[in-house]
């Protein structure tokens, strides 16, 4: 299974839709987990263009609401538990008490997350964190094309890559 990763799309005001380069790496994927900060559910629209969507509410994602968002998503994908949700800081805290304080403890094979606008992809203590960053306003500068990500699981195993637009 494919999934794209995205968050923190603060959609520009002066853009009517994504940019082009989303959909370009995006095609294809099975699956695409936006990790919050939407601003506007138009975002899930043009996202569900491509593949469906599951998204976690960031804590810009305010006055609206959509059947395709959680606080927390968690999903099941060829044995293996992804967790969802937007703000985890600081990610670089041990593991076991990020999921204590954002998961209610459940466990988690891959974490996604969101809000820090930087891209990270990490390995350790038997977990994938992984923040895709924002593809729109990457790392709080100027709106310019920043980075999502993609995840690749099957048959066991499990690959995770940024990829800069």
């Amino acid at each position: 299974m494919r999934i794209g990763l995205i968050s923190d799309t603060h959609q520009p005001a002066e853009r009517r839709t994504l940019w082009d380069e989303i959909h370009s790496v995006f095609k294809g994927v099975d699956l695409i987990l936006h990790a919050g900060d939407i601003v506007i559910p138009a975002v899930l629209d043009w996202l569900e263009e491509i593949a469906p969507v599951v998204a976690a509410r960031g804590n810009n994602d305010h006055g609206w609401d959509d059947p395709r968002m959680r606080e927390v998503q968690s999903l099941d994908v060829d044995g293996l538990r992804l967790a969802m949700i937007h703000i985890m800081r600081p990610e670089d805290r041990p593991i076991d008490d990020l999921k204590r304080r954002y998961l209610g403890g459940a466990h988690a094979d891959v974490m996604i997350t969101g809000d820090t606008h930087v891209e990270r992809l990490d390995y350790r203590e038997g977990v994938l964190q992984i923040n895709p960053g924002s593809p729109t306003l990457p790392h709080h500068r100027s709106t310019r094309l920043g980075t999502v990500g993609l995840l690749e699981i099957g048959g066991g195993s499990l690959e995770a890559r940024i990829v800069r637009l």
